[in-house]
């Protein structure tokens, strides 16, 4: 093993043991704990070194040292893999999700599962409306003169709208408007089908015309729509249980947290679905959030779509293994069963 390999051995110890104990770690104490196969003076020495090179610092109360945001980079940057799940926990997830009923089931589940296998705040962004497709639309008659339109997306999104006619319209032509805006918004990207949309007045028999033009004027507000705002957040208490990992900061990081703008830039950054994204400390853009650690990935398809993103917000005194495997499993599985829906 030739010395910088030595050296991260013992950075991974030390972080190791900082994430387990909260305590900071002295050389004894990697000695007695690890077989790191040298001595203590070696491992002192080094200490030494990556104390000099900004990878560990001495808090100022205490022997022992701690990593730092340089560190913990480093030993996020040497995992060659991320920590699997074992079959019970992956189980255990699938049937907790696969019990959802809609869309909004699914989110809440989503974040509360994500809280408590981290031990973090979670964060899950709801499908944006642009990488979304039209599944279905329902037309329901609620009276001769009034219908209700039933937008239903690829990723799960009901969308519910009343549509006043002005007029009677019989059930056989009910039935055609079905057809007719089924046959041009079926499958495709939501922008295109209010384009799609936004033509059929035109094209419509003289009959169907004025009635399509209220149904299409109503379904197009609801296709220009922006839910890239909406998320879900949980597990925030987790946050108050390690007070001593937030120095005076606290506060900020939950204020921050409530700012929804703050927390999809987090997200944002996430852009694929088959990597965990790791930001940490003087990483994170936010001055708020720069005493707290981001793991966030996206979630979508097999063809690679990415619907959305989720993540944690913690301490970066965390377990990057357990909580990088624990995003992308709950990840991997919310996008099978929205695009499976």
């Amino acid at each position: 093993m030739n010395t910088d390999e030595r050296r991260f051995d013992v950075l991974r110890a030390i972080v190791a043991d900082y994430v387990s104990t909260k305590e900071p770690v002295g050389s004894k104490a990697l000695v007695d704990r690890h077989n790191l196969g040298v001595s203590s003076a070696t491992v002192r020495n080094d200490m030494a070194v990556l104390e000099e090179e900004g990878f560990i610092v001495q808090p100022h109360t205490s022997a022992g040292r701690v990593p730092t945001d340089k560190g913990y980079r480093l030993f996020v940057d040497r995992l060659h893999e991320i920590k699997p799940l074992t079959a019970p926990e992956r189980r255990a997830i699938h049937k907790f999700l696969d019990g959802a009923l809609d869309l909004d089931d699914v989110m809440r589940r989503s974040v509360r599962l994500l809280a408590q296998l981290t031990q973090q705040v979670a964060v899950v962004q709801y499908p944006t409306l642009t990488r979304s497709t039209v599944r279905h639309v329902e037309v329901v008659t609620i009276t001769p003169a009034r219908l209700m339109l039933v937008l239903i997306t690829n990723t799960g999104r009901v969308d519910q709208r009343m549509v006043d006619l002005g007029d009677v319209i019989t059930d056989d032509d009910v039935a055609r408007l079905r057809n007719v805006l089924n046959a041009s918004m079926a499958e495709k990207r939501l922008a295109d089908a209010s384009a799609a949309v936004a033509e059929l007045p035109e094209q419509a028999p003289p009959e169907l015309r004025d009635a399509l033009i209220r149904v299409c004027s109503v379904l197009i507000e609801s296709l220009v729509e922006h839910p890239e705002e909406r998320m879900v957040l949980g597990g925030t208490p987790n946050l108050t249980r390690n007070v001593a990992d937030f120095p005076n900061s606290l506060r900020q990081v939950l204020e921050a947290l409530e700012e929804q703008v703050v927390v999809l830039k987090l997200l944002a950054a996430a852009r694929s679905a088959d990597t965990v994204r790791v930001s940490i400390g003087i990483e994170n853009e936010a001055k708020e959030m720069q005493t707290t650690s981001v793991i966030s990935t996206g979630y979508g398809g097999s063809d690679g779509m990415v619907l959305g993103g989720m993540g944690v917000v913690g301490p970066t005194r965390m377990d990057y293994p357990g909580t990088m495997a624990a995003v992308r499993a709950v990840a991997a599985y919310v996008g099978e069963i929205l695009v499976g829906r």
